[in-house]
């Protein structure tokens, strides 16, 4: 059975839903979810853990979130090597500039990275959130 951590931040709520329905995807595949808010993930909980879903929007010029995600991000890169990752993110803007310039940052420190991040444009719908859970389902069984 394998441990998947879901982390994310979010500050209108669509990035929360995102990670939530996410972790109901792991949960259904038969592994174990377990969903952190970034402020209550810290380095010593990565050890519990076999793989990681990230999720993030898009903010300002298309960048991650800068005061409390991208410094807890930065904090585990070099954990992540070698370790099977999923990002997803919602926005409201942009073609997903962030989310392409995500994705080749955790290429380049070595973590086996699963799939394309999965984005979802503003508010996610019930549809949006079936994607989101098929989405964590299959980052679970790979």
């Amino acid at each position: 059975m394998k441990k998947v951590a879901v982390i994310y931040w979010s500050g209108s709520g669509n990035t929360e839903k995102m990670a939530k329905a996410m972790s109901k995807g792991v949960e259904n595949s038969g592994n174990v979810g377990t969903l952190f808010h970034v402020s209550e993930f810290n380095i010593a909980d990565m050890e519990s853990f076999d793989r990681f879903a990230f999720g993030c929007p898009s903010m300002g010029c298309e960048v991650l979130e800068e005061s409390e995600f991208e410094p807890l991000f930065t904090s585990i890169e070099e954990l992540l090597k070698g370790k099977k990752v999923a990002l997803f993110g919602s926005y409201g803007w942009g073609d997903g500039e962030w989310m392409r310039n995500w994705q080749d940052r955790v290429i380049s420190f070595g973590a086996d990275l699963f799939e394309e991040g999965l984005i979802i444009n503003e508010v996610p719908d019930s549809e949006d959130e079936k994607k989101c859970e098929r989405f964590g389902f299959n980052f679970a069984i790979c």
